[in-house]
Parts: structure tokens; C-alpha cells; sequence
């Protein structure tokens, strides 16, 4: 009877320490606590510490990355996947306000088992609450065309790192790999009217767009023709100024000779003028001595019918 339950007692010990072997999976590791207390970290592989009380060991995943969605949740339904909104927290307030829809995603994985261990508490929680904060904070500083537009790849970025300065001042161990903003939009309750603006600001901007078409269209023909008339009256300036001269130069010449001969240059005078006179003149015009005069028809001579018409 003594050897059976002697047998009993060391069957029973060596399935007590037994209890100390464990398995670590390729994208984990271990760590062992002595008392509860952390000794040393168990890479993947088969392993063995003592048993409980005096020793454990916690498991943590290190390889895979892991993701928390903010505003929406995804669930497995059989082969599908079903989004829930969860507009708590999605909807946020721009710097301008503006109510907008904020859907992320962040994604990160452990880099410090030993941290994340024994300082931190529900990690995923943790991750969400940060991420939230910062995110609502960085969209109040933007407003709603940037974080519709251009606005929202920078905000993930400012996000992504200001959420890793806060989780490794907690010491949590996690590494922060991306922040994603997945859908940002108006509310639903305003989208109709959001799209309303939307389209008068892209109508403004089409017409902002068609007055400088004219205007570059219209305003080098203006100056090209500003500099026209520029030039012409230039060119009409300098033509007068030396006809002018020309018209004085002749002048001058002409008082010389008629200091020299006041008759001669005078008689000469009234010839060119009269040459000038009965060249450029389109009408008839007859030149009678006073002695005939008397004796000649004018009205024959031009060609004048006696009630007036030629």
C-alpha cells in the first residue's frame, strides 16, 4: 500500500512539474516571472520554468501588427465584413466649424513585451483614447476644405507622430506604423448642402478662371495697340516737329534773299503762291485783263446757263 501511494506522490510531482513546460509560437515571446516578478524573456521554441506559484509567464504577440479603427467598427459576419458607424467618434469640429465625419485607422505592433507587460492595461483602449485625442485636436486646427482635401495626409502624419511622443511617455512599448484616414466627409444630415456650396465654390472658381482667360486675352491686344498709337504718335510728333524745322529753315533762306532784293522776293512770293494756288484748285478760274472785261459774257465763259445751272 506504501509503494502505491508513494507512486501516486511522485506521479502527482512530476505532473506538477510538468506544468512548467510551455510553447512559444513563432510571433511571440514569453516572459517569465518569478513570483511575480519579470526574470527573462522566452524566445518562440518549446521552454520550461517552474511551476505555478513560483513561476509564470505572459505571452505577446510582437510580429503581427495589429489595427484600431476610430468613428466605425469592422465585424466578421461568416465571409463578410459588416461597418458599424460609430458616430461618437467620428464626428469631429474643424478650426473654421465645421461638423465633419472622421473614419481612421492605426496600425501598430509591440516593440518593447517587457513595457507593454508591466505598465499598460488594455493597450488596444489605450491606442484608441490617444489616437482620438490628438486627431480631434489636429482637425480643430484645420479647416474643412483642408481636412476634405489636401489638408488630410497631413494630419495623419502630425497624428501618427504626436500619438508615439504620448504613448512613449507612458512607456506602453508600442510603435506606432501608420495612421489612416479612411473616409473623411460632411454629416449626412448636411451633406445636401455641403454639395451645394461645394458647387457654387467650384462655379465661382470656373468663373475666376474664365475673367483671366479674357484678360490674358484682351489686355496684350490692348497694349499691343496702346503701343501702336504710341508709335504712330511718335512717328506723327517727329514728322510736324521736322516739317516745322524744314518750314523755318525755308523761311530763314527766304528773309535772307528778301533783305538782299525786298521786290524781287516778293514778286517771286506771289507767283509760287498763285502757281500753287492755280495748281491745287479744282474749279475753273479765268484771269481777264480790266480792259476786256467789260466786253466778255462771264456766264458764257463758265459755262453758266442764265437761270443758274451749267
Amino acid at each position: 500500500m506504501k509503494k502505491y501511494t508513494l507512486f501516486i506522490v511522485l506521479a502527482v510531482v512530476v505532473v506538477y512539474f510538468m506544468t512548467g513546460i510551455f510553447q512559444v509560437g513563432p510571433s511571440e515571446v514569453a516572459l517569465v516571472k518569478t513570483f511575480g516578478k519579470y526574470s527573462y524573456m522566452a524566445q518562440p521554441g518549446i521552454h520550461y520554468r517552474l511551476p505555478y506559484p513560483f513561476q509564470s509567464h505572459v505571452k505577446v504577440d510582437v510580429a503581427t501588427v495589429r489595427k484600431v479603427e476610430i468613428g466605425f467598427r469592422s465585424i466578421m459576419k461568416g465571409s463578410n465584413i459588416e461597418y458599424i458607424s460609430v458616430p461618437e467618434e467620428a464626428l469631429m469640429i474643424t478650426g473654421d466649424g465645421n461638423i465633419v465625419s472622421v473614419e481612421a485607422v492605426i496600425q501598430y505592433r509591440i516593440k518593447d513585451p517587457v513595457a507593454l507587460a508591466f505598465n499598460i492595461t488594455e493597450e488596444e483602449n489605450l491606442v484608441r483614447f490617444t489616437t482620438e485625442s490628438v486627431l480631434r485636436e489636429k482637425v480643430a486646427m484645420k479647416t474643412i476644405d483642408d481636412v476634405l482635401t489636401v489638408g488630410r495626409d497631413i494630419i495623419a502624419m502630425e497624428t501618427a507622430r504626436q500619438v508615439q511622443e504620448i504613448l512613449d511617455s507612458y512607456s506602453s512599448g508600442i510603435k506606432v506604423e501608420n495612421v489612416y484616414l479612411q473616409e473623411v466627409t460632411p454629416p449626412e444630415a448636411v451633406l445636401e448642402a455641403f454639395d451645394d456650396v461645394n458647387n457654387a465654390k467650384q462655379d465661382r472658381e470656373r468663373y475666376i478662371n474664365e475673367a483671366r482667360k479674357y484678360a490674358n486675352d484682351i489686355v496684350p491686344k490692348a497694349e499691343g495697340k496702346a503701343q501702336m498709337i504710341l508709335k504712330e504718335a511718335e512717328a506723327y510728333a517727329n514728322e510736324v516737329y521736322l516739317k516745322a524745322l524744314g518750314e523755318a529753315k525755308r523761311f530763314e533762306r527766304i528773309l535772307e534773299e528778301y533783305r538782299k532784293a525786298p521786290e524781287i522776293t516778293r514778286k517771286r512770293l506771289f507767283l509760287d503762291a498763285m502757281q500753287t494756288a492755280l495748281t491745287n484748285s479744282r474749279n475753273r478760274i479765268l484771269i481777264l485783263d480790266k480792259s476786256t472785261l467789260k466786253l466778255l459774257n462771264i456766264n458764257e465763259l463758265l459755262g453758266v446757263k442764265e437761270g443758274g445751272g451749267k
